[in-house]
């Protein structure tokens, strides 16, 4: 009897092609995301900052890196993507790309890219012409997204209702998990299209806008059917769970590293603050929890990029680790700055709000470390 070859070890660490893209993503960043400028997109009722958007996505190319090259992407994978999440969430950048370039490319991935239907919309996500949603709700979890709320008829006619759908006010395409007339279904829907209404909520987390959808008999375009269209959702949900761990992981970064700035050039009794040992021991704690946190993330990025039967674990370990570290940090930045961290002035209240919004998304900690159990055999809570 043969066995099996042992599978490979995962890489953590980042390559020289990474490094690169980071260095490219964060320059843009530094020049047009600047916490001043994003605390202006906040009051200009704008969905997105479109002009960064199409920078991110026309010069970098960064719409595309989950798309192959022979539908128009870049041909790169979750590894990379993993790398722009971390420095748009080191800069809480306003643009919608966990909904859009990796939710709403992954799902439709999950459908037959030789359909035009799919293969037409695919390209232009990945282009940045468009942007995309899934249309679930932000908490919904991999593998427990729950019955689709929306319904279709023979024609393709939509009705029902989604709640808090995560950058759905300014998508141009939605694609709308339904029941159909044989079982569930994913369908394309365009924003603009009658029967379609968004209605937007105020989110804890201004930078990444919510809407509730409504849609009555809104014309949709059927992308798969039957157990392809619940496996392209749960696939979608899955990487956009791991991934996700990277953004924490770089609002994490960003949160430490403006602390231990601050606490150097804040002085108390004729010396800096940061000197004090307790607040070194807080921030040294802190350090670690990162560096454990960096591990899961490109754990889970990795696990990912290679399709391995262990990826549904490394995303809920990734999940149920990096969440609270992040909001643990934004949390400590917040505290160590003082009065000026309260204030509405300074950044640190944009990165605990994403935090804990990220706290939610596709899943809670508790929800992973649930989802835990069952591979890893260990009861469940």
């Amino acid at each position: 009897m043969t066995q099996a070859p042992p599978a490979a070890e995962p890489d953590l660490l980042y390559s020289d092609e990474e490094e690169a893209l980071r260095a490219a993503v964060r320059a843009l960043l530094a020049d047009r995301c600047a916490p001043a400028t994003v605390l202006a997109s906040l009051e200009s009722g704008r969905p997105y900052d479109s002009a960064l958007w199409q920078a991110l996505t026309g010069e970098i190319g960064a719409a595309g890196l989950l798309v192959p090259e022979h539908l128009g992407g870049q041909g790169a994978g979750p590894r990379e993507t993993a790398v722009v999440l971390e420095e748009l969430g080191r800069a809480v950048a306003p643009v919608p790309y966990l909904t859009s370039a990796v939710l709403a490319v992954t799902a439709l991935l999950g459908c037959d890219p030789a359909r035009p239907e799919v293969a037409g919309p695919l390209a232009g996500l990945a282009a940045g012409r468009t942007t995309g949603a899934l249309a679930v709700p932000l908490t919904a979890a991999p593998g427990a997204a729950g019955p689709p709320t929306v319904r279709a008829d023979r024609a393709g006619a939509l009705t029902g209702r989604v709640t808090s759908v995560a950058d759905a006010a300014g998508a141009g395409l939605l694609l709308v998990p339904a029941l159909g007339p044989d079982g569930p279904a994913l369908y394309a829907v365009d924003a603009a299209a009658d029967g379609v209404r968004t209605e937007p909520v105020t989110p804890l987390d201004l930078t990444r806008p919510l809407a509730h959808l409504a849609l009555d008999r809104a014309p949709g375009r059927l992308l798969a059917a039957g157990d392809r269209a619940r496996a392209a959702v749960d696939r979608a949900l899955l990487t956009g769970a791991g991934l996700l761990a990277s953004e924490q992981l770089g609002l994490a970064e960003w949160c430490l590293a403006e602390t231990v700035r601050y606490t150097r050039e804040r002085t108390q009794f004729g010396r800096p603050v940061g000197s004090f040992q307790a607040l070194k021991h807080r921030m040294a704690a802190l350090w670690l929890d990162l560096a454990s946190a960096r591990a899961v993330a490109r754990n889970a990025a990795d696990a990912l990029a290679g399709g391995t039967p262990d990826a549904p674990v490394a995303v809920a370990v990734a999940q149920a680790y990096c969440a609270p570290v992040a909001v643990r940090a934004a949390e400590e930045c917040l505290q160590l700055h003082g009065g000026i961290g309260m204030t509405w002035e300074h950044p640190v209240h944009l990165f605990l709000k994403r935090a804990k919004s990220d706290e939610l998304a596709l899943g809670t900690p508790g929800r992973h470390r649930e989802a835990l159990a069952a591979p890893v055999g260990l009861p469940a809570p």
